[in-house]
C-alpha cells in the first residue's frame, strides 16, 4: 500500500481514514465496507477542513431527496 507507505500522518475520523500527503493534501477513504463514500482526495488544506469537507459530504448524503 504504498499510500500509507508515503503519507505523513493517518487519522481516524468517523470510519474514515484521512491520509495526509506530502503535498499537504488529504487522502479520504473509508475504513471499513460498505462504501458511503468513495475515496477522495482534498485540496491543500489543514486537517480541520478536510474534516470539516468530510462533515459536508456525509451530510450531503444523509438528506434525501424530496419528490416532487
Amino acid at each position: 500500500m504504498s499510500a500509507f507507505s508515503k503519507a505523513n500522518s493517518i487519522i481516524r475520523y468517523k470510519g474514515f481514514l484521512l491520509i495526509e500527503q506530502h503535498n499537504r493534501s488529504w487522502l479520504i477513504r473509508p475504513e471499513n465496507s460498505p462504501l458511503l463514500l468513495l475515496p477522495f482526495r482534498t485540496d491543500i488544506c489543514s486537517l480541520v477542513e478536510a474534516k470539516q469537507l468530510l462533515d459536508d459530504r456525509l451530510s450531503e448524503k444523509s438528506t434525501i431527496p424530496k419528490a416532487a
